[in-house]
């Protein structure tokens, strides 16, 4: 059963927007770029092989409204042609927005999830042991006291050496309040699903969560040219027992959700907008459960562009670009069954992540394992393309 309507996919103001993004086209047997443009999506392909090509354009929101094609569809129908467990024949369904470009993510952006990937830490995945070291620390005023640092500074340092002498440091604050930020690949290019496609967790996961996110459009050159939602799944009691299982928690099948489609920036959305955005989630169990909770951009540890300038500069190229998730503050605690057990998905889930200039991400919940497999790759995508004469 899918909640929540497809018009809520797109931006408040839409007819201010410029999005792009991707279809599944079953007439061509591969992806298509498209544009959104009076509630249709206009297949660009014939213009730009690959969303990766329209985003290293120099201005990429103008050269997107100065060209045009044939419809594949409304928003609308190609959303609940997604959604519905029987896809009708021949009729497009959605994709993730990116293509070439590579999924990295940055981690412990925001105080408060820098202080729950703490409690992960030192609760080696125990739900019921994290209960009790939360309100350890938050009886010492940790979270109130981080969420005003600038990462990198002298009073960091300071910090630091206070922590440490109280036995409270680790590597998450390190990673929080130091001058490096945490960069990781969060999948491999092409693995992202999108809009409306069911997200996954393990099977053998008992604790994890959703990771509402703004991610940004990164150029080869550095430059940010948009911004789209995220869901960078997480299982906390994998990494908690370990960071070094940081790959096994993030990257599974269906564990990265984009979209619904990518807006590029132009004089009515920039960097300054989302630095302003809050992001919004809401998730709906089959169970009855309801958690809702709002995570405001301001709130970040670090700037947005100082993440892009420490993912790609002389140190790290990415001939493609990428997508840069800049975190989230996001680690719900509310119980779901058990008083001082916390929340964990259920199959079955709805998880909404929206914001009013970006439009909504939505996803249902299920085990990677049953989670529809990745199968299309790089070469594939090659010989799609060529075959379509785009190459």
């Amino acid at each position: 059963m899918w909640i929540g309507a497809p018009s809520a996919t797109v931006p408040d103001d839409v007819d201010d927007a410029v999005l792009i993004g991707r279809v599944w086209d079953p007439a061509a047997g591969g992806p298509s770029v498209v544009v959104v443009r009076e509630g249709e999506l206009l297949d660009l392909t014939a213009h730009f092989a690959t969303v990766r090509d329209l985003c290293e354009h120099d201005d990429p929101a103008t050269v997107a409204r100065g060209v045009t094609g044939p419809s594949l569809g409304t928003v609308d129908d190609i959303v609940r042609n997604t959604a519905s467990a029987r896809r009708g024949p021949g009729k497009p369904w959605m994709l993730a927005p990116v293509d070439l470009q590579a999924l990295k993510a940055a981690g412990v952006t925001f105080a408060a999830s820098m202080v729950e990937r703490v409690i992960e830490e030192r609760a080696r995945g125990d739900q019921l042991e994290a209960a009790r070291i939360r309100a350890e620390l938050l009886g010492a005023s940790v979270g109130t006291d981080l969420s005003r640092v600038t990462p990198g500074s002298a009073e960091a340092a300071l910090i630091k050496e206070s922590l440490s002498a109280r036995g409270l440091w680790s590597q998450y604050l390190e990673v929080g309040i130091g001058p490096d930020a945490e960069l990781f690949t969060k999948g491999q290019v092409l693995s992202a699903v999108g809009t409306a496609s069911a997200v996954g967790i393990l099977e053998s996961s008992s604790w994890n969560n959703p990771e509402p996110e703004i991610a940004l459009i990164v150029q080869s050159s550095g430059r940010t040219v948009g911004a789209t939602l995220a869901n960078d799944v997480n299982h906390r009691d994998i990494e908690g027992r370990s960071a070094l299982l940081l790959g096994r928690a993030k990257d599974n099948n269906a564990s990265c959700a984009l979209g619904p489609f990518i807006r590029l920036f132009d004089d009515a959305f920039t960097m300054e907008h989302v630095r302003r955005l809050t992001v919004h989630l809401d998730i709906r169990g089959a169970d009855g459960f309801h958690l809702a909770d709002a995570s405001p951009m301001r709130e970040i540890s670090r700037d947005p562009d100082s993440l892009v300038d420490q993912l790609i500069g002389s140190h790290h190229q990415y001939p493609d670009g990428a997508v840069l998730m800049l975190g989230t503050m996001f680690a719900p605690v509310a119980d779901r069954d058990i008083v001082g057990e916390g929340f964990t998905h259920r199959v079955g889930d709805v998880v909404t992540i929206s914001t009013p200039m970006l439009g909504s991400l939505v996803n249902v919940v299920d085990h990677s394992e049953n989670c529809a497999p990745w199968t299309f790759g790089a070469r594939d995508l090659m010989a799609n393309l060529a075959g379509r004469n785009l190459l």
